[in-house]
């Protein structure tokens, strides 16, 4: 295994101990609810808590020892190559990159960016041979370090380069811009799209078996015969292009990383956005009103609404209940939730604040994942592409409540996203940008998820007690 996969390796060994780390400290703070709580348990998850700490720890250690390495060998090389005598030079044949020995042809240490990517691959559709090169060496990389994963693939020549798999560090490197992204998608429960088809079958058993007491020994038994109802969800393409002249990219400072940012950027609100509001089987359409209607709504009051539409949740799935709910809703209206107030303090905390409350805050940043608990311990989850324009006085938002496990979203493995480049209008001087991506998603595998809906959630106002 190379020093990068180890690297690799140990960051996601990093990630993994994070989440552990604030699975634990969720489950201390959803303690506050019990009442029924006792020392020993509250011991308990601390030791816990600590623990995960621990293991943070080792994990941030043990991955700093292998970057601290990485610099190293790449501070020697550098002194190798300045010190080295012309006549002693190393042959052409050993300063081509090797996979699996050499360092990739596109580097977040050199080029954080990605503009040398992005530069060859315009580059490639005017003709440019050695970018050809760089790009062909780059799937080569991809085949050989993701396998079967890296199926969208096609000879490198003087046509056009289709699929081209994007860097992987790319995409985590962009430079924010003001998108909504996507939340709720990256809070689903995640599946590998199928390599083939644009529908996903599921399915669903509609008529279950049927047993009853025997009435009389030697009596028939219950009988009901089973039957299912099959549930087809399309699979759908997000997509996005851009037609940038020849003389902004030639001639331009970083034109191509402005459009391929906001692409991407636009690429996952749009799928965000379609789950949760698309007609018929976005969340919004497919989840049971509970209608909160009030002229001087409050968060004293709605509360009862999420804790009935939980209900409902639960009451819906039975057995097939994870208890893994989530809350999702507008940014405005959590930190409308966070302006209540008691008689004398705050309805829920602010980090490192030990008060008299019901929920917490965890002051993640936007996309970062959970926000706060409600306060029986339900994770919100923040996300701007619910729609703020809803009800008769077009100024209401809309509460979800859900089981994550049964918020189902298959997105390709390979991406987020693809992207290809070509000369639509060569007479022009045009070069094409397009951006795409195949998912399909469904709640209705088992049909339970909840909405608060009505005037109570009217554009928020933020007053004191």
């Amino acid at each position: 295994m190379t020093l990068a996969q180890l690297i690799a390796q140990a960051r996601t060994a990093l990630t993994d101990a994070i989440a552990a780390r604030q699975r634990e400290q969720d489950a201390l703070v959803a303690l506050r609810s019990d009442p029924n709580l006792t020392e020993a348990a509250v011991t308990e998850r601390v030791t816990a808590r600590d623990t995960a700490d621990a293991e943070v720890t080792s994990r941030q250690a043990a991955l700093d020892e292998l970057l601290a390495e990485q610099t190293r060998e790449e501070e020697i090389a550098a002194l190798s190559a300045r010190i080295t005598p012309a006549a002693n030079r190393a042959p052409a044949y050993d300063r081509v990159a090797r996979v699996g020995a050499e360092e990739r042809t596109y580097r977040p240490d050199q080029d954080r960016r990605g503009a040398g990517f992005q530069g060859d691959v315009l580059a490639a559709f005017v003709g440019d041979y050695e970018a050809r090169d760089r790009l062909a060496r780059h799937m080569q990389e991809e085949r050989t370090e993701r396998g079967d994963r890296i199926r969208q693939t096609r000879a490198v020549g003087t046509g056009a380069f289709a699929g081209l798999v994007i860097p992987q560090y790319l995409t985590d490197m962009y430079a924010p811009q003001a998108r909504a992204n996507r939340p709720f998608a990256d809070a689903c429960r995640k599946h590998t799209l199928p390599t083939q088809g644009m529908t996903v079958e599921i399915s669903r058993i509609t008529t279950g078996s049927s047993v009853d007491n025997q009435s009389a020994e030697n009596a028939a038994a219950a009988e009901q015969d089973m039957d299912d109802t099959a549930l087809s969800i399309p699979v759908r393409t997000a997509a996005g292009q851009q037609t940038a002249s020849r003389q902004s990219i030639e001639r331009g400072a970083g034109v191509e990383d402005v459009i391929l940012d906001d692409l991407f950027r636009a690429y996952g609100s749009r799928l965000d956005s379609t789950m949760l509001n698309v007609a018929t089987v976005g969340l919004s359409n497919v989840a049971t009103a509970v209608a909160y209607t009030d002229a001087s709504p409050t968060t004293a009051e709605l509360y009862p609404k999420v804790i009935e539409g939980l209900s409902g949740v639960e009451g819906s799935l039975l057995d097939q209940a994870s208890g893994d709910n989530i809350a999702v809703m507008h940014s405005r209206r959590w930190y409308w939730m966070q302006n209540a107030m008691g008689t004398s303090y705050p309805l829920i905390t602010q980090p490192g604040v030990v008060a008299q409350t019901l929920g917490a805050n965890y002051a993640e940043a936007y996309g970062r994942g959970v926000r706060g608990i409600l306060p029986n311990g339900t994770p919100v989850i923040v996300d701007n592409n619910i729609a703020t324009n809803l009800g008769a006085g077009t100024n209401e938002d809309e509460i979800y409540l859900a089981d994550r496990q049964e918020c189902h979203l298959w997105e390709d493995p390979d991406a987020p996203v693809y992207i290809r480049a070509e000369q639509p209008k060569a007479g022009n001087l045009g070069v094409l940008l397009v951006v795409y991506g195949y998912y399909a998603f469904t709640f209705q595998r088992q049909p339970h998820a909840r909405k608060i809906a009505g005037t109570g959630l009217i554009t928020p106002t933020f007053t004191g007690v």
